[in-house]
């Protein structure tokens, strides 16, 4: 999809060229290009402020059919998000007017005040994440995604910008793969039914794929995630993708939450809350696209995916609030509300993992409160661990990918509210204040002794609205994230 040019940028034929213009500096040297940008000022309506946009009709000095000028803002202001937007938006007009080519001209990274590298990178991964649409069950299809992306860079630059560009398209492919999943309804997405989905495409790379069905779940003892799946007639999966390098120095598992639909269980959720519960699969397609990804841009850390796949329905069958179950490790566990699952299948997914693999570090992404979207917003993750430098390592990874993370606490003294008179711990607080703190602490319980993270992504892995670069539905938020936790570690 993406390509680099290295030669004279107005000498190349294309639909449509892409400028970024700041409205105090020259983001630009060549002179031609400036004079076009000048142009544009001469127009009321463009002056490079942020989200300024003009388009030039074939205008003289350049092959291009259409140039768009898109503003940024002043210079000190400017992020790699601001780039992301504008190559998205460029994108986005490109594949809404049937254009077939798009032409983005790469700023002086000087000028932007960024290091080259990461500009590049930025702009590659709003074109890449802009390029997209989830269409699949529509009859008619009134636009196509653009077959190839061009960036004009210099001679100098050009053969470290081909090198991200491999690497920014995997892992932004990746992205989309989530966003196919979470978006996909939930007729098409039970628990096997997903498990062969993400199998399918792990069989491509270089991953070791196992799935753990219900005998197997037996097996190893893990009720919890078995009592959560007791209601529905789908059956259980959990799955477990491994990348292993010829040697590595560092084990890491990511551990998803996928509850392919969660009704709430016999403690029902509001009707107006269930329409979009098949994205509490999310955590998992996370982990299952970074390990696909990580494959194939290869790494020198064993990865290890792990996925509990269930979903979450009442029936005759299905557990009940006053349920005593005991989970993998031999705890047990008063159900206080069938509604916070995703607590109870990670419980045994983490055992499991931290038993097989002894991992160096272990991380899990979950769906998992509504009481983090209260406290958060829907754009920003909460991340949970006792270990500092584990939580800066993720929110400063946030930072570069803009996929934000905040650290939030995990005082003691809050586990008092998981006590039960009848079990060794319950799966909800006494009361509904600091939902998103009992969760984590609850899935601390079964990581003793590990440096373990906990990411509560229930606020941004699902948009009900589109931004620059992502449409509505899921957003496939995580999977740039922990591959630049995975490389960062």
């Amino acid at each position: 999809m993406l390509t680099i040019r290295s030669g004279d940028p107005k000498g190349i034929k294309t639909d449509l060229m892409l400028l970024l213009v700041c409205e105090d500096t020259a983001l630009y040297d060549d002179a031609k290009m400036l004079a076009l940008i000048d142009l544009g000022r001469q127009y009321s309506e463009f002056s490079g402020k942020s989200g300024d946009e003009l388009i030039l009709y074939a205008p003289a000095g350049t092959k291009a059919r259409r140039v768009m000028l898109a503003g940024l803002g002043k210079t000190g202001d400017l992020t790699a998000e601001s780039l992301r937007r504008a190559s998205g938006k460029a994108v986005g007009r490109a594949v809404n007017a049937d254009m077939s080519g798009l032409l983005i001209c790469m700023p002086d990274a000087r000028a932007c005040g960024m290091e080259a590298g990461d500009a590049a990178e930025a702009l590659m991964e709003g074109a890449v994440l802009a390029n997209y649409r989830f269409d699949f069950y529509k009859k008619e299809k009134p636009h196509k995604a653009l077959k190839s992306i061009a960036f004009a860079a210099g001679k100098d630059f050009a053969g470290q910008a081909r090198s991200l560009a491999q690497k920014t398209e995997i892992v932004c492919k990746g992205t989309h793969m989530v966003r196919n999943w979470v978006s996909m309804p939930p007729n098409d997405k039970r628990p096997a039914r997903f498990a062969r989905s993400i199998i399918k495409v792990a069989e491509k790379h270089p991953l070791e794929a196992v799935v753990l069905d219900t005998g197997d779940l037996r097996k190893n003892k893990m009720q919890a995630l078995l009592a959560v799946a007791s209601g529905s007639a789908g059956r259980p999966q959990m799955v477990i993708l491994d990348y292993k390098p010829e040697t590595w120095d560092q084990t890491v598992v990511l551990v998803g939450k996928g509850v392919t639909f969660d009704s709430g269980g016999i403690n029902l959720k509001p009707a107006s809350g269930l329409e979009t519960m098949k994205q509490d699969m999310a955590g998992a397609a996370a982990v299952a696209a970074t390990l696909i990804a990580t494959a194939q841009t290869g790494c020198s850390k064993r990865v290890v995916g792990v996925m509990p796949l269930v979903e979450n329905m009442p029936s005759g069958n299905a557990y009940r609030p006053g349920d005593i179950v005991k989970t993998a490790s031999g705890k047990s566990v008063e159900i206080g509300n069938t509604d916070a699952e995703g607590r109870m299948i990670l419980a045994d997914a983490l055992y499991y993992a931290i038993r097989q693999y002894s991992p160096d570090v272990v991380i899990d992404m979950a769906t998992l409160t509504g009481a983090c979207i209260v406290a958060l917003g829907e754009k920003i993750a909460g991340v949970f661990s006792t270990d500092t430098d584990l939580a800066d390592c993720i929110a400063h990874a946030g930072q570069k990918t803009h996929e934000r993370c905040w650290s939030m606490p995990m005082p003691e003294d809050y586990r008092e509210n998981l006590k039960s008179d009848f079990a060794d711990l319950k799966n909800v607080g006494k009361n509904r204040y600091g939902g998103a703190i009992a969760a984590a602490l609850f899935l601390s319980e079964f990581t003793k002794g590990s440096r373990w993270a906990h990411i509560d992504i229930a606020g941004p892995a699902y948009a009900s609205g589109a931004n620059d670069y992502c449409g509505p539905g899921g957003t496939g938020f995580g999977v740039r994230l922990l591959c630049r936790v995975i490389e960062n570690l």
